[in-house]
Order: C-alpha cells, then structure tokens, then sequence
C-alpha cells in the first residue's frame, strides 16, 4: 500500500515573487511544526507565468513506501478570488498525517485565456506530477481528482476525457505521459454547456451567463460547438474512472439537473458512480462535514484500497447555508 498525493487546483496564484512573501514564510514554519516539506512555485508547463505553477506539500514521515497522486480543483466561475496559498492550512493539515501529499496547482483563468486553455493546464499539471513521481516519491499510478463549482467541472473533464487527444494540449516537458486519473469527486460541477447552467425566478433559462460566456467566448447558443467540447458529459465512455458527485438540490447557480446527468452518463456506461444529494441546499452546501467524510472515504477506496460502503444517502443542507444561498449565488 501506498500512501497519496492530493493534488489541489485552485483559481489564481496572483502571489508570485523570487522571494518569499510573509504569509509564504508563516506557512512555512506551520509546515515545519507539521513535519511537512513545501516546495512554493513550481512551473508545469515550461514558463514563468505565475497561473501556471504549483505548490508542493510533502510529508517528511510516510506511512507507505510512496506517495500518490489525488487532485483537488476549486473555483469561482473560472474567475477566482483566492489563490494557492488559501488551500495551504488544509494541504498542511492532509500531508502531516503521511497517507497524503498535495499539490496546489494553478491554472489561467477567463480573463486571460478561453476555453480550452483551462483544461491544457489541468492535463499538463498531471503529467508534471507523473514526470516529477519518483524525485517526489509519489505513485503515479493512483491520481484522484475532487473539485467545485468551476472546479468540479475540471474535475469532472479530468475524469472522462483521459488521454483525448483533441483536448490534451501540448504544455510542459511531459507531454508523451498520460493525463488519466483514478477517481474524481465533483462538487457541484457544470457538465453539459449546450444548455443553461442558471434559469431566472420564470424558470427561463439563463442564455448570457457571464461565466459561462467568459468561458466559452461566448454564449452556448452562439459556441455550440466549443460547448459541445467543454461538456463532461460528451467524453463519457466505459473506461473512465470511479466518480462521486455530491450537488444542493437548490442550487441556482449550477442547477442539479448537472450532477443527475453526470451520474446517469456514467452508470448507463457501466462506470461506477455515486450520487449525494443535499437537500436544499444551494452552490455552496457542499462544503459539509458529512459529505467530506464520504468524500475521503470514496478517495481512501480507490486510492489507498481501504474498503468501504459509501452511504450516498440525501444530506440536508446546513442552516447557515440556506441562509447564504442566495447571496453567494447571485454575486
């Protein structure tokens, strides 16, 4: 057995310098209290742009021979208003305990790139993890992916379009390796763009969604065809990997007809998928104590072979995110 790497993609790393910053320095005497090793800044895919590095979270004391890779994407509506340092506690937190090392990984956003330079950077991002395996001493063979929002669906296109040449790019040093992954957890992930994510208080759909149109370069109706491409849904086939979808039911911003479709696509395959709905709960009721534990059990089944019955039970949205819903998802 082998202990994992969790790989964290985040939405911008807009802090980049030649010398460490004051929250980097902190992080690093947290790391070093932790028995963690941090390498900051590493660049995947053969530049100096600052989007397109990752951070390294390394444990000093395995519990395995090897570490392996699982990967983490968050983001806001592929725009980002929090960068690779804002996962670190966490990364710290998962890395100390030796099953696990992380990698924080940036990639372009909207604003600087469209579709489908988002995915470019995610694949090149694996296979920088599968060049650098045995200098890390991590196991590339076993690679899981978890993400929300703009970040579940990156997730989810890791997932089913493993090794599609149309949409593997060509960043990095490594481009002869595979961009597969293992298992992915997607939270709340847009999976079909050919038709609208949000629908107004009608129940109209929503055609020009800045997100989606920032995305795209355009609206669904007027980019068919790149829509077609950044679906999820369009690469499904029996060989993708095992995958966990967790949605609110109330979800305004990424309704949850996505996570139904995602999941149907991949059991009418013949891939393993699981579902967990949160009842009432909007675009930020994934983050919920009782779906991370399923969460982390799914990924310790098919990353660390830990056996396990994941209950895929409904979960009731916490309070305190009903009463949010509506602010976070019309920002």
């Amino acid at each position: 057995m082998k202990p994992l790497l969790l790989l964290a993609l985040l939405v911008i790393p807009p802090c980049f310098s030649q010398e460490l910053s004051e929250p980097k320095k902190k992080l690093l005497e947290a790391a070093e209290k932790s028995g963690v090793e941090v390498r900051f800044d590493q660049p995947y895919a053969g530049n100096r742009n600052p989007k397109q590095m990752v951070d390294v979270y390394l444990p000093k004391k395995t519990r395995w021979r090897q570490a392996a890779p699982c990967h983490r994407l968050h983001s806001w509506r592929w725009l980002g208003q929090c960068d690779r340092l804002g996962y670190a506690s966490e990364a710290i937190n998962i890395a100390r305990h030796g099953h696990y090392a992380v990698v924080a990984v940036g990639y372009r956003l909207t604003n600087e790139a469209h579709w489908p330079e988002q995915i470019y950077d995610c694949k090149a991002a694996i296979r920088w993890i599968r060049g650098h395996a045995r200098e890390l001493n991590l196991d590339a063979d076993h690679i899981g992916v978890k993400g929300s929002s703009a970040g579940g669906h990156l997730c989810s296109l890791l997932g089913t379009s493993g090794d599609v040449k149309e949409i593997e790019g060509g960043l990095g040093s490594f481009t002869t390796l595979s961009s597969r992954v293992t298992c992915v957890v997607n939270q709340c992930g847009p999976e079909d763009f050919t038709k609208a994510l949000m629908f107004d208080k009608d129940k109209q759909p929503i055609i020009k969604d800045p997100a989606v149109m920032g995305l795209l370069g355009g609206t669904y109706e007027e980019k068919h065809a790149e829509a077609v491409a950044a679906s999820p849904l369009t690469y499904v086939t029996r060989d993708d990997p095992p995958f966990l979808t967790i949605h609110g039911t109330a979800d305004k911003r990424v309704d949850f007809a996505n996570a139904g479709a995602i999941h149907a696509a991949l059991q009418k395959a013949g891939v393993p998928s699981l579902l967990i709905p949160i009842t009432g709960g909007g675009h930020g009721s994934v983050y919920h104590p009782e779906t991370d534990k399923r969460s982390q059990q799914f990924l310790d089944k098919y990353l660390l072979g830990v056996p396990a019955e994941i209950d895929v039970t409904a979960v009731t949205a916490l309070p305190e995110v009903k009463k949010e819903a509506k602010k976070v998802e019309t920002k």
